[in-house]
């Protein structure tokens, strides 16, 4: 009988907002722009062993804003910066669809977090979600995961104008990618 491989945890990402600049729907390439410490933060985590995921909602293909290709032309663009750095990306999931078809990938369901667990073997319990909107912290708790809300993107608003009547709450706030990177390498210790 073959032996199971250890599920370790892991750090899933959002992309916009967290690693780059919210800037609405992206739909042109030439409009991401990856945030100065990203790159950096990554490659801590990388450093300390844990797989970095990203898993981001692109409902501008569903509402036809832009082909599916851009998604892929973007994701591959950020990967390839990161890879410049020495920092990697071990995989990228994302939604296409809008909230109307309710799908089993789009944030705040688990799709995307449950097939990373699979193809990688993780153990989401152990693992972390950071992103700038509720969406991820709700994301987290029901991946039974730890969120960390970041200030970035929608982060700073979210918590100005939302989080007094948010039903839970992010396990952990930081300033930014790199603080939340530095608030997860202390909690592994």
């Amino acid at each position: 009988m073959r032996e199971q491989p250890a599920l370790r945890p892991a750090v899933f990402l959002d992309r916009d907002g967290t690693i780059a600049e919210e800037v609405g729907y992206l739909n042109h390439a030439s409009r991401f722009r990856m945030f100065p410490f990203a790159p950096a933060a990554i490659r801590r985590l990388n450093d300390a062993g844990l797989p970095v995921i990203v898993v981001t909602n692109q409902s501008g293909v569903g509402r036809g804003y832009f082909p599916e290709s851009l998604v892929q032309t973007v994701n591959e663009l950020m990967t390839h910066q990161l890879a410049e750095t020495g920092a990697k990306i071990h995989a990228v999931y994302y939604c296409p669809h809008t909230s109307a078809e309710n799908c089993q990938c789009r944030k705040p369901k688990t799709g995307m977090l449950d097939r990373a667990a699979m193809e990688h073997a993780l153990n989401l319990q152990h693992s972390f979600v950071v992103g700038d909107r509720y969406g991820d912290i709700e994301l987290a708790r029901n991946a039974r995961a730890r969120s960390v809300l970041v200030r970035t993107g929608y982060g700073e608003g979210e918590l100005a104008w939302h989080a007094a009547k948010w039903p839970i709450q992010p396990d952990f706030v930081a300033e930014d990618l790199s603080k939340a990177a530095d608030l997860i390498l202390r909690q592994r210790k």
